[in-house]
């Protein structure tokens, strides 16, 4: 089996199995080798996995997606978020976000789905401070021991979706993994010089990095040459009921005139609120819908009368709210930050039957049959034109259709698989 979206180096044709040269140069392998090496990897699919991750609580990303799958067939422990950044003491928000945090390293790891435990260690959010990430490490290492005991856990792998743990590396893992999501020093809300330092030092000690995109690849390969391109799957199964003629569509979003023009996702410094604005006063008949968690300024669309901010729903809502909007839009700022994302809702919006109209992202200009891209309002708008007048019942079925083999248990099945043969090349 050859997946040729998951690649190392430039080299397109290279799937992430056992690569075949490699046992030729070698010459023929024994059948007892040939046994030892496939219960090896028969016993690597199941190793547990412990992962830094964000907060479990937090919005649904990828982190939820990729661990779910894999606790599927093995104990998987998710550490909810280690700091990427020092609180604010008069942010009611960071304030509230200790206390929870508290409160979750009391009660140890909790078994919320299959075999997927998560647990809060206990940490000085101050990843810039050589004596707090010293008593991190001594804590964290503790921790993770004390849930190694509770839960059984010998053998295991150590993951990490945050680009500051390599503190934290060397706590007898066999085998480590940066899953890496974004360009983490993009980040307004981050130091850059201390991301971006944590995130060398991860990457240069880890076995594999998986990328969730090419130019993201490509910019963490220099540091670890075993980087691989990982792009994000969808829930397909999920997705696909906005086509189900019977979906209820939530009232909230009932009650507003068509066409509907919706976007989902948390609203950042990323969103491009300027856009947005002049897109709902060049149309004003149209209903701009904006779902979720407002953590910028957006003003520029709040009095908007046909702009509709209504808050974050969660994930298992979304394909409701699909089936009642008309197009799925995607407004980021034009910037450098942009070459390395990979939107989730990408893949969502498709799997959900809808059009796509995007602002220029790598990731979207790979579905051209797909998806519209537009640079400015006027050409947002008429884009948004042209699917509206194009779109039919059997277009939205063809796009969903489009997404049934990108699901995220394929794409994670063929992530483990590349674990596997690092491993293994790695004891061998």
């Amino acid at each position: 089996m050859r997946i040729s979206w998951l690649q190392r180096g430039n080299d397109t044709s290279r799937g992430m199995v056992p690569d075949a040269a490699a046992g030729a140069e070698h010459g023929r392998d024994s059948t007892q080798g040939a046994r030892a090496r496939r219960t090896q990897r028969a016993e690597a699919h199941t190793t547990p996995i412990i992962a830094f991750s964000k907060d479990w609580r937090g919005d649904h990303t990828s982190n939820h997606h990729v661990l779910r799958e894999l606790a599927k067939t093995r104990r998987v422990v998710w550490l909810n978020s280690v700091g990427t950044r020092t609180p604010s003491l008069s942010s009611a928000r960071d304030l509230k976000t200790i206390k929870r945090k508290l409160t979750e390293v009391v009660r140890g790891a909790v078994n919320v789905e299959n075999d997927l435990w998560v647990a809060t260690p206990l940490v000085l959010p101050m990843p810039e401070r050589p004596l707090a990430r010293a008593l991190n490490r001594w804590m964290v290492e503790g921790f993770v021991r004390a849930i190694r005991a509770k839960l059984g856990i010998d053998r295991f792998q150590l993951w990490t979706f945050l680009p500051n743990v390599a503190d934290y590396l060397g706590m007898g893992e066999e085998l480590s993994v940066y899953y890496c999501v974004d360009e983490w020093s993009m980040f307004e809300y981050l130091d850059h010089g201390t991301i971006v330092s944590h995130e060398q030092q991860l990457l240069k000690r880890v076995d594999a990095v998986f990328a969730v995109n090419h130019a993201l690849a490509d910019a963490k390969r220099d540091l670890n040459p075993t980087t691989f391109v990982a792009p994000h799957g969808v829930d397909h199964e999920l997705f696909a009921r906005a086509l189900d003629p019977d979906i209820v569509i939530p009232a909230d979003l009932a009650k507003l005139p068509e066409p509907r023009i919706g976007f989902y996702g948390t609203l950042r410094e990323w969103v491009d609120f300027e856009l947005i604005a002049n897109i709902a006063k060049a149309r004003p008949e149209w209903s701009i819908v904006l779902l979720g968690q407002q953590l910028s300024d957006v003003s520029a669309v709040a009095n908007l009368p046909n702009v509709h901010l209504l808050g974050a729903r969660p994930h298992a809502e979304l394909p409701a709210y699909c089936a009642g909007f008309d197009v799925g839009i995607i407004p980021y700022r034009t910037q450098e930050r942009m070459a390395f994302v990979n939107p989730l809702k990408l893949r969502e919006y498709l799997a959900a039957g809808l059009p796509v109209v995007s602002t220029p992202i790598s990731e979207v200009e790979r579905y051209p049959g797909l998806c519209q891209v537009a640079r400015d309002a006027s050409s947002f708008v008429g884009a948004i034109e042209r699917v509206l007048r194009l779109d039919s019942r059997a277009a939205r079925l063809a796009r969903s259709a489009a997404m049934r083999d990108e699901t995220w248990q394929s794409r994670v099945e063929v992530v483990a698989r590349c674990v596997d043969e690092v491993a293994e090349r790695g004891i061998r």
